[in-house]
């Protein structure tokens, strides 16, 4: 069964509004950092140049104060010293990692030993970093930011798909508009992806979700240089960011490359019919058709510039559910302020 497959540059006023993608606002709070230490001048030290570089600090004077801290507070980072009393660092970063509340949090050892079997035995227990002291003040600053920045990918960064989460796509769109470049960003998903589930399993649902992420990592590849970017918002939500001029050639090969993939993930006998059959709550087999993709696309060029990330996902995001409205796979692009894209369909 052939399946429509028309890609078009519409009408944004058409669609019913998005809430957006599932990112935090531009208002996102400070980094707090717990800094543990017996030493009252170390630790005002510490604080100092970390407040000065907008980081929130609470202070905790041994580890055993630093647990309740913890518990209170939950900060983003952990500098913590090695030789204190009660509970000292090394124990302190073992009972961390021991409590699934707190395994992740990232721990920077901080001590006045420089030899080699001390560091060992800090990272051994679980520390994400070291720092020996006396230390250079930029150098701290350096690596409570490079921690808590490979943190959040880390942690953003989906098992599935190997891509990157909201974090990093604001940051890849504000760079862009830090150079004054034009781009574009698109936002993906599958439709009708819920019957996959329904019928298949979750299971085979992750296939159809790998099967859109290496369809785009191909399209991505294929449209050259400059490099576009993937990032994964989550379930069968994916983002691209690319030049204007890049959009077209992306988003018709992802569209054909992803179909073939999904037709081959369907029962032979479902892919020839072009259908599945869904129960509804009731109990009635009703028929879903197969999957597509509704892409939304936002251009930030000479004729509409676009100077906020959230502002780009969130018209990219309003965009698609114009797409959804639309039968086969379909790419809506916003034209509201001088966006030049005629109306296409892709190559079959």
């Amino acid at each position: 069964m052939t399946r429509p497959r028309p890609y078009a540059g519409c009408d944004p006023w058409r669609g019913a509004r998005s809430p957006g993608p599932d990112v935090e606002s531009a208002g996102d709070r400070q980094d707090v950092i717990l800094v543990v230490d017996d030493d009252e001048d170390i630790a005002r030290f510490v604080e100092f140049n970390l407040r000065l570089h907008g980081y929130e600090v609470i202070h905790a004077r041994d580890g055993q104060e630093a647990l309740e801290v913890i518990a209170q507070h939950r900060p983003d980072l952990a500098v913590v010293d090695l030789m204190m009393p009660r509970v000292d660092g090394l124990e302190l970063t073992r009972r961390l990692r021991a409590d699934p509340m707190t395994a992740a949090l990232p721990v920077i050892m901080l001590t006045a030993k420089g030899m080699t079997v001390d560091k060992v035995h800090g990272l051994s227990a679980g520390a994400d970093d070291y720092l020996v002291k006396p230390f250079d003040t930029a150098e701290l600053v350096a690596r409570v930011s490079s921690t808590l920045r490979r943190n959040k990918e880390f942690r953003e960064v989906s098992p599935l798909t190997g891509l990157p989460g909201n974090s990093r796509i604001r940051r890849e769109i504000g760079d862009r508009i830090r150079v004054g470049s034009d781009y574009a960003v698109g936002y993906i998903d599958i439709d009708r992806f819920k019957s996959v589930n329904d019928v298949y399993g979750f299971v085979r649902g992750d296939d159809f979700i790998t099967a859109l992420a290496r369809s785009l990592h191909q399209a991505v590849v294929s449209v050259g240089l400059p490099p576009a970017f993937l990032g994964h918002v989550g379930g069968d939500d994916f983002i691209f960011v690319c030049t204007p001029e890049q959009v077209r050639p992306l988003t018709s090969q992802v569209s054909a490359d992803f179909e073939r993939a999904a037709d081959a993930l369907y029962d032979s006998s479902d892919a020839a019919r072009g259908y599945v059959e869904v129960k509804d709550r009731r109990g009635n087999l009703r028929r879903a058709a197969l999957v597509t993709l509704s892409i939304g696309v936002s251009v930030s060029d000479a004729d509409k510039r676009l100077t906020n990330p959230l502002a780009a996902m969130t018209i990219a995001s309003e965009m698609k559910s114009v797409a959804k409205s639309q039968p086969g796979s379909y790419v809506a692009v916003d034209r509201r302020r001088g966006v030049s894209d005629s109306s296409h369909r892709p190559v079959k």
